[in-house]
């Protein structure tokens, strides 16, 4: 009985070592090593590095805004009340920032085609109605080159009496204090309600007017760009734009939370100065003295707001 009782017990052993064996070394998913959940996989997104002279120059120009705005009012920017959609400065990812749009690349656009229309409304060209004038760009300062017949952030020379773009970097702002008028509209949205996000109806005001024209101050050396930023932190009026090293200027992606593409693949924000589309960013438009500048969204690439030359319309 003995002898049986070992025998037994030893067969029950030798199973359970071979039921250990088959258990840990078995083809079964998550047998193998005591590894039941399989660790998760690190996903990097690829992210376009922006120029560093053009980030820290933008930097710059938001320091003496912000300096300007607490001289005014008296208090530091930090006890200033924060809008609830704050301004941000992104930095520019070609792969993310359009398809995660409201809207994404849907539509006969792809999401690369949409990223360089959104190039041309930073920067452009002037291919339409108004011809350019190469000799009196240069004779204003522009160098073109002879190849491109353009100049190195890929602007074309400008019609004759309109002012050469200026570099922000090589500007100085100074505390000469200047008057011009701003305004900010988006009633073409108006005429394309059944293009625009849904979510987005309810930032569209019913006169279309998110900035009434108001004149405003700013200071010599000032650009576009640099009153914009100052008037809608003022103002606390979302705003968010994207440097674009390319053309040397900042590209304003959303203002009041409304964003290019919101009303169609081909929507977005456009500016203009008495009452013509520069062919160059807002941050190389110096502003003088009773400037009229108007911020307008587009439906149409700018042909419902008359602004289809300045971004190579036809």
């Amino acid at each position: 009985m003995r002898f049986n009782r070992k025998k037994i017990v030893g067969s029950i052993v030798i199973l359970g070592v071979l039921l250990f064996a088959f258990w840990y070394g078995g083809n079964a998913p998550g047998l193998q090593g005591w590894n039941i959940k399989p660790e998760p996989k690190k996903v990097v997104e690829d992210v376009v590095l922006e120029d560093e002279d053009t980030l820290n120059d933008v930097d710059k120009q938001e320091e003496v805004i912000d300096d300007k705005i607490e001289k005014e009012e008296g208090k530091p920017e930090d006890e200033l009340e924060e809008p609830d959609a704050k301004i941000e400065d992104k930095e520019v990812d070609e792969k993310k920032s359009i398809e995660s749009r409201p809207g994404g690349a849907e539509g006969g656009l792809s999401a690369s085609e949409k990223v360089e229309l959104a190039k041309d409304m930073a920067g452009g060209s002037s291919h339409g109605i108004e011809k350019g004038s190469k000799s009196y760009s240069e004779s204003m300062g522009m160098e073109i080159d002879s190849k491109t017949g353009k100049d190195k952030y890929l602007t074309d020379p400008v019609p004759e009496g309109k002012p050469v773009p200026i570099e922000p970097e090589k500007t100085e702002i100074t505390d000469v204090e200047r008057y011009c008028t701003l305004s900010i509209r988006c009633d073409t949205i108006l005429d394309n309600m059944d293009w625009l996000n849904p979510e987005k109806k309810e930032l569209v005001p019913e006169d279309g007017v998110i900035f009434a024209t108001k004149e405003v101050k700013f200071y010599e050396g000032e650009s576009v760009f640099n009153l914009l930023l100052r008037e809608m932190k003022k103002a606390k009026i979302h705003m968010e734009f994207t440097n674009t090293p390319i053309y040397n200027s900042a590209y304003i992606e959303g203002i009041n939370n409304l964003y290019e593409f919101d009303c169609g693949e081909l929507s977005g924000w456009m500016y203009k100065v008495n009452g013509w589309f520069p062919n160059y960013g807002c941050s190389r438009y110096g502003l003088k003295e009773g400037d009229v500048v108007e911020w307008v969204y587009t439906c149409d690439l700018g042909a419902d707001v008359g602004g289809f030359e300045a971004i190579g319309g036809e």
